[in-house]
């Protein structure tokens, strides 16, 4: 899949192609419908499909404090559309000028005239453009004027509950882990390089590879039960997702134990899926204390996993 990174890397090479926008935060199951219809009309038109998302999104830029939790970061929204097929990814850098862009000077110069769009799947709550006026019905005047389809990809639902971001984070929050997997498609999972830490782990031995979670506010936290995936090899680990307050921890980040595992991973990019919560983070009176319990931790994480897996 070719990344295309900012307006100004848009190239003539590029010009006719089916397109659809969206944060696609988590590439969920309700996003995974309108890529279908996507990869869909792609192939009817013989045009490639592409993808264009924002960096940050929007909430980030105009809210930082009470942006929602990502589900995914730029890196796994790439590797899942990959997954699915798209050809291309555009990201565009979302700043205070691109935001304030009409939603007539979007469709004309971006979507028409650097584009040249044949086929536009939006989803069904869409809105661009200064003080969101840009919505769906705009986009079909729109289309007739410039030639382009549009299309509406209704919502999709599953056992009767609308499939969306929004609704995957609280699952998450409500530490119904399953259910948000449903609407994933896939286990909640978050992914990154494994980086250095403290190695206290490894004086009561427990070592752990360390992700930096670079994200405004994570959806998780806690202790839970997870596999990670090294490669193509999957191990079963236990894991805590917070700031670490017995060590004083400041940055929040991904610890996780692996099983049975004794090879270096600095420098790796692992991901790791949440099947299972234990229990809350919180801060023990020691760091003895701590031990045992990351103890129990792993005892009922282990026995979760071989139960459930």
């Amino acid at each position: 899949m070719e990344f295309i990174r900012g307006l100004h890397n848009i190239r003539d090479p590029h010009r006719g192609c089916v397109l659809t926008i969206g944060k696609f935060d988590g590439v969920h199951l309700g996003h995974e419908a309108v890529i279908g219809q996507l990869l869909a009309k792609s192939q009817e038109l013989q045009l490639p499909s592409v993808v264009m998302l924002f960096e940050p999104q929007p909430e980030e830029l105009f809210t930082p404090d009470k942006a929602p939790a990502r589900l995914s970061r730029l890196r796994d929204k790439y590797h899942r559309l990959q997954q699915l097929g798209v050809d291309r990814l555009l990201c565009l850098n979302f700043t205070p000028m691109f935001a304030a862009q009409s939603a007539e000077y979007f469709v004309q110069h971006l979507l028409v005239e650097q584009l040249g769009i044949a086929f536009l799947v939006v989803g069904d709550d869409f809105r661009f453009g200064k003080g969101r006026k840009g919505d769906f019905e705009y986009l079909q005047q729109a289309g007739k004027q410039h030639n382009f389809e549009v299309i509406n990809t209704a919502s999709l639902c599953l056992n009767q509950a609308r499939v969306s971001s929004s609704a995957i984070r609280e699952l998450l929050v409500q530490d119904q882990l399953q259910e948000a997997a449903a609407m994933l498609g896939r286990p909640f999972s978050i992914s990154g390089k494994v980086v250095h830490g403290a190695k206290k782990g490894r004086t009561i031995g427990f070592p752990t590879a360390n992700l930096l979670l670079k994200r405004h506010r994570s959806p998780v936290q806690g202790v839970y039960a997870v596999t990670v995936h090294i490669g193509e090899q999957q191990f079963l680990g236990v894991a805590n997702v917070g700031n670490r307050p017995t060590v004083d921890g400041e940055k929040p980040q991904l610890e996780v134990h692996i099983f049975d595992f004794d090879q270096h991973l600095y420098g790796q990019f692992i991901e790791v899926d949440l099947h299972h919560k234990i229990r809350q983070e919180r801060k023990f009176a020691s760091f003895e204390e701590l031990k045992l319990q990351i103890q129990r931790d792993a005892k009922q994480a282990r026995e979760w996993l071989q139960n459930n897996r």
